[in-house]
């Protein structure tokens, strides 16, 4: 046993658990008793001339804060590392090693692996492990910049099933080495607040005790593994979750090569280390403009419910705060906050139109605070870091001033275009979802129960309405006054207690749909019987539409496959999407999804995509789709694609309730235990068997009027004959096989 596995196999027999760090991942562990090749050695580095220019550039926000020298390299599976076969896998080992480092990071150039494949980042002595990554983390750049990991040797490990012809391809082109502590890890220069300056104060003192809403948003941004700066979450006017994140114009590079950390903060007022466990790799560069040194990224994925984000609101007025609030990552150690209880001014600052900081009251700033944002007293952004001479003098404040671009400005140089996608003029909103708590009296409303596609015909509809209490006093008491289709206002009063952010549903009374579009509008007033002081939030609205004419009772069935999130669907009718589902979860492998669609006579596009491009059937799981009349005869089914398949079919009510021909075929004897004799329309086609989940039991060519099949190996069941003619008609029948 080498020292390897035998550190592994202590950890584990100690019961020890292993600190995971960053970015999205899928599971599973590493393993570590593997063969292990000798580590490639990273070349010296010169820690005094870097010592040296760190003294220089430390000083300064308007860089990112520089922790690690960059190695370029050229490292692929195929020349590189060693190769076994380990519980019916090929398993690829690469170590790399730095003597001394404080961490180590890798950039792939090229990371593109199989369905099935997994890769897993660990430090050597098993303290850090980063993993499964497999092919749900490729990028459309087609590389992958991996997360820091907390040692001076690493191993990249990649295993895939024997079974899978298809080879990774992979190519570490970067490895950084990390010379001063990062996100409070063990170094000699680490001050007792992690690398940052005594007079900071953690985001979790009391100080920041009505900052809890807004600092989920804030993350620490590591730039191609090797320096840090600070950015945030922003909500836009749809409320909808894109991850639009805000940063500084002199932090970019290349952000599809950066990691965002969010969390990474003490859970107490004097801790000095966080959790690294949370973080998104890759983001695409959307605005930039030195004219208020802004940067608009959109993150490569929305962060996962586990991470508990918040999308903050802004202030694009211009208006003058009475008071702000920053909060960020200085030095790349832990979330701090720090506060300034005067009126900042407007300046213009190296070219750049900024909010002038004079001075901080409490806390400061430092580089690699840089592109973290400023709050107004009423928790918004209204700007970001650029620069500034604020920091720590020993254990207080130096009392000098910072710089933040203005959001105002940044929002006509093409901010607008992405946080107010529907042009609504709006310059104030509010962060999402949970608001700021900044009005005595405010209460916020949303309409979150209504129905769902089309209604057939007049139906009795009910209306759930989520009230919110997202002022500072206690709700006990408001109105709600609602209209429907434009008719008269109607009133509901309610009475209860809800403390700031609590919620309570309210239904309303039913009513009776009418043919065409129905609206619905909501608005909530007199909170506590006073004047509500935030009107951003009192009015929802709501459309759905109900047919008049015939309609017809569709279905759709899903059955999903290992990998539900690359599984989405339309139905369409004249370019108009009606209906659409997906991505699903993964690891859902044969799990039902049944959808009904109320159709309106004519003519429809079902569309479904798989965005790996394998399908849903048949490699990882038996995945499948089919879609019903309202007889419950199959009007086609599918799941063996490779991008997408469609198919268009036709509600109509001269056809009746039959498939697309209006016809089917004729089967004898039914039911059958032994043989089944199929009579087709035509001596040329194609027939297939479904069972009575959409799968395919056989398909074949027809080259004659008639085929008898033999039933002895399928089982007890009913079963969907299809006979396509080669001009594409369709028609159908149904078999019962009995035992």
């Amino acid at each position: 046993m080498n020292r390897f596995q035998s550190l592994w196999m202590t950890l584990a027999l100690c019961g020890l658990t292993l600190q995971t760090s960053a970015q999205i991942t899928y599971g599973g562990s590493p393993w570590p008793e593997g063969e292990r090749p000798e580590a490639v050695t990273m070349p010296a580095i010169d820690r005094a001339t870097l010592a040296a220019e760190d003294a220089v550039t430390d000083r300064y926000k308007e860089a990112p804060w520089r922790f690690g020298v960059e190695h370029e390299m050229a490292l692929n599976p195929v020349e590189h590392g060693v190769w076994t076969v380990e519980r019916g896998h090929r398993v690829w080992r690469l170590a790399l090693a730095a003597e001394g480092a404080t961490s180590l990071s890798l950039r792939f150039d090229t990371y593109r692996v199989p369905k099935g494949g997994q890769m897993f980042v660990y430090a050597a002595d098993g303290s850090d492990v980063l993993g499964a990554l497999d092919h749900r983390n490729m990028k459309e750049w087609g590389g992958l910049a991996v997360g820091v990991i907390a040692a001076d040797e690493v191993v990249v490990e990649y295993r895939q099933p024997v079974s899978e012809v298809e080879m990774p391809e992979l190519r570490i082109d970067q490895v950084v080495q990390g010379y001063r502590a990062l996100s409070g890890w063990p170094h000699a220069d680490r001050g007792p607040f992690g690398n940052s300056g005594q007079c900071n104060i953690n985001v979790n003192c009391p100080e920041g005790a009505t900052w809890a809403t807004e600092k989920r948003s804030v993350a620490l941004i590591v730039q191609g593994g090797y320096s840090v700066c600070t950015g945030n979450l922003l909500n836009n006017t749809a409320n909808d979750g894109t991850p639009y994140f805000l940063t500084a114009n002199h932090c970019l590079g290349n952000p599809g090569n950066w990691v965002y950390y969010f969390n990474h903060e003490s859970a107490t007022c004097t801790g000095n280390n966080g959790p690294t466990n949370q973080s998104i790799s890759g983001g695409t560069l959307l605005v930039n403009s030195g004219q208020s040194d802004v940067a608009l990224i959109e993150l490569s994925q929305t962060p996962p419910a586990g991470f508990n984000v918040q999308y903050v609101g802004w202030d694009a007025s211009g208006v003058t705060p009475s008071s702000t609030v920053g909060i960020h990552h200085p030095s790349g150690d832990i979330k701090k906050i720090c506060f300034d209880e005067d009126s900042p001014s407007q300046q213009n600052a190296g070219g750049a139109a900024v909010w002038y900081i004079s001075e901080w009251e409490l806390g400061v700033t430092e580089p690699g605070s840089s592109g973290s944002p400023l709050f107004d007293q009423n928790h918004r952004v209204i700007g970001q870091l650029y620069g500034g001479s604020a920091a720590c003098a020993g254990s207080v404040n130096n009392g000098q001033p910072d710089w933040y671009g203005r959001f105002d400005v940044s929002w006509g140089v093409g901010l607008s275009d992405y946080l107010d996608p529907a042009g609504t003029g709006t310059e104030v909103w509010d962060g999402y979802p949970d608001g700021a708590v900044t009005f005595t009296n405010d209460a916020g409303v949303n309409i979150t129960g209504s129905p769902e596609g089309v209604l057939c015909g007049a139906e009795q509809v009910t209306i759930e309405v989520t009230l919110t209490n997202t002022g500072e006093n206690t709700l006990t008491s408001c109105m709600l006054e609602y209209s429907i289709n434009g008719g008269a206002t109607q009133q509901q009063s309610w009475a209860g207690s809800l403390e700031p952010f609590e919620t309570d549903v309210v239904t309303l009374p039913s009513f009776t749909s009418q043919g065409g579009t129905n609206t619905v509008e909501v608005t909530v007033t007199t909170p506590n019987g006073v004047a509500d002081e935030n009107a951003l939030n009192n009015t929802t609205t709501v459309e759905f539409t109900s047919y008049e004419g015939p309609t017809f009772n569709y279905t759709l069935t899903l059955v999903l496959d290992d990998y539900g999130s690359e599984t989405a669907w339309t139905l369409k009718r004249l370019g108009q999407t009606l209906y659409e589902g997906g991505p699903y979860q993964d690891g859902t492998n044969g799990e039902e999804v049944t959808v009904d669609f109320c159709l309106e006579e004519g003519c429809y596009l079902f569309r479904i995509t798989d965005s790996y491009e394998d399908g849903m059937c048949c490699d990882f799981g038996d995945g499948s789709w089919t879609i019903k009349d309202p007889n419950g005869v199959v009007v086609d089914t599918g799941g063996e694609f490779g991008a997408s398949e469609q198919i268009q079919f036709c509600a109509d009510e001269s056809l009746g309730l039959f498939d697309l021909e209006g016809q089917t075929l004729q089967a004898y004897p039914v039911p059958t235990s032994n043989d089944v004799t199929v009579a087709w329309p035509e001596a040329s086609g194609e027939a297939c068997v479904l069972d009575a989940l959409g799968r395919h039991i056989l398909c074949e060519s027809v080259r004659d009027t008639q085929t008898t099949w033999s039933t002895e190996a399928w089982a007890e069941g009913t079963y969907l004959v299809q006979w396509r003619s080669d001009a594409g008609r369709l028609v159908t029948t149904r078999i019962s096989v009995v035992r």
